[in-house]
Parts: structure tokens; sequence; C-alpha cells
């Protein structure tokens, strides 16, 4: 999924719209802008880790008083946020919903203008789910874009937000100080933060690929200090450095990727952990983190 972008702002270049349809080599996407990224990471692999009530017990008073708001960074052609979007307000296939976009709403931003497009084509939810291209890592469109969407509902963060396969596309094009940005920037905008880190195995295997293509090495992939067990690490910035709390870790999809939920500590008061969800998630977090 991607993560970064050289374009900023909205709007698709013909160039790129003439594209059709657009061929990338697995290896020469190298943010993470797969055309077809669910075809080999289908979104039923994490839907069936999470809980489909869960939004409604974390945010219990919320489709009563205002919309969830959820941030979608690196969304790619959208499956995966549409699949979300069904998942947590349990619709089926075919299924539409009057009231949808007032208890649920998804601001899902990518790299790649075309994967973009293809969203806003294909979204059976308009009226739930906005589409935008966004360089996240660029701060100034960054606010301008993600504040001009929250202030349409009063808000000035995000209920929560959906990091799906993408941090290792910001730590490869970014660096370990891009990393560690994009985690605080990300943890400052949501109250909640769903994380999905790829683990250390899916850095040589993207570094490995642009080489067998003839293309250039990633800038900071030798000179990353952050390696190893990724999603530890990712905890640890988190948890450390930036004021979030690990409430569950909902367990490994089948490419063995962990799905990681963390909380902003200042929102203890506004949005309590669900004593029923804490239970849930202590065992195999002890299982997966502190054992080791």
């Amino acid at each position: 999924m991607a993560a970064s972008m050289k374009q900023a702002t909205g709007g698709v270049e013909e160039t790129a719209a003439e594209e059709e349809p657009r061929v990338l080599e697995p290896g020469a996407a190298p943010f993470g802008n797969f055309p077809h990224y669910s075809r080999f990471h289908p979104p039923e692999q994490r839907l069936r880790l999470l809980p489909p009530e869960l939004l409604r017990r974390l945010f219990p008073q919320s489709p009563e008083t205002r919309p969830i708001l959820g941030l979608d960074v690196g969304c790619n052609s959208g499956d995966l946020s549409v699949a979300l979007y069904k998942h947590f307000l349990s619709l089926h296939d075919g299924e539409t919903c009057s009231d949808a976009s007032r208890e649920l709403h998804l601001l899902c931003c990518d790299i790649d203008p075309v994967l973009v497009e293809r969203a806003e084509k294909e979204c059976p939810f308009p009226d739930g789910l906005t589409f935008i291209t966004l360089d996240f890592m660029n701060h100034r469109t960054r606010k301008v874009l993600l504040s001009s969407f929250l202030s349409q509902f009063g808000r000035s963060v995000f209920d929560i937000g959906f990091c799906m396969s993408i941090t290792m596309w910001i730590h490869l094009n970014h660096g370990d100080q891009g990393l560690w940005e994009f985690l605080a920037h990300l943890s400052s905008l949501c109250c909640y933060l769903l994380v999905e880190p790829q683990p250390w195995k899916c850095y040589r295997a993207a570094a490995r690929r642009l080489r067998k293509l003839g293309l250039h090495d990633f800038d900071h992939f030798r000179s990353l200090a952050i390696r190893g067990d990724m999603a530890n690490q990712i905890v640890q910035i988190l948890t450390q450095d930036h004021g979030m709390e690990l409430v569950c870790c909902f367990g490994n999809t089948s490419w063995d990727r962990s799905l990681l939920l963390f909380r902003a500590k200042q929102a203890t008061e506004t949005h309590p952990i669900p004593e029923s969800l804490t239970e849930e998630g202590k065992e195999r977090n002890r299982i997966r983190f502190w054992r080791q």
C-alpha cells in the first residue's frame, strides 16, 4: 500500500489517466502503489481478525451524536477501505444503508492519483468514503487537506486511523527519522490507531525486487538503524515517544503481519477502552510482545 507521494494535491494528469491498463512489475512500485494490491493481500485476511462491532465498542455514543471519523493512509485503489467500511457497519455485498455516512465517514488518501481515481469511480459508498491524493509526509499539504476535511464536521482530530502495510514504504523512502515523524503525525491526528506493520523480511524482499529489475536501491535501506522485529519497534516508538498505549493485538494475517490497536493516552477520558476489548487483548499482547 502506498504511503507517500511526489505529487501533493488532487487532479490526475492526462498522461497518467491515459495509462490504461497500467501494468507495473512487483518491484516497480517503490512507494507501494501496486495497481492490484488486493489480489495478493485480500481484505478478508484482515477482516477475519477484526471484530465487526469494534468501532461501536470504542465509540458507543458517536452514531447518536456525530459520525465516527476515520483516516485511511495508503488506501491504494480503495478495496480495503470499502471492505473495512462494510465490515464495521455490518453491510453485506450489494447492500447499502442511507444512514451509513451519518454513522461512519472515512477519509482515504494515497500516493497514486491513478489509484485514487479508480477508488472514486468504483466506491459503492460515495457519501461515506472520500478519496484524495496526498503526500502525507508533506506537512503543508497534509495540514491543509486534513484540516479542511475535519472542519466539515467541526472536529480537530480523527477518531481512528488505519495504517495498513505502509510503514515499510515510509521507512524505506524517508529513513528512520521519516518513520518516527510519520508515526508522530498519525498519533497526533487520531484518538485510536490500527497499524499493520510489515516485518523485516518484506524490506529485504522489496529491495531485492528493485535490484532484479535493475532499478536504484532504496536510498535508506542499508543505513536503517530501526530494523529486526518491526512490530515491536513500532510499538516502542508509539508508546515510548508518541504518547500512545497498546490496547490489543488482534493476531496475525496469513502473510505474518500483526494488527495492532493503539490509543492516545490523552483520549482516556473521552474514549475509555471497553473492558471486554482489554480482556480479549491481554493474552494476545502478552504472548506476542512481552514474552520476547
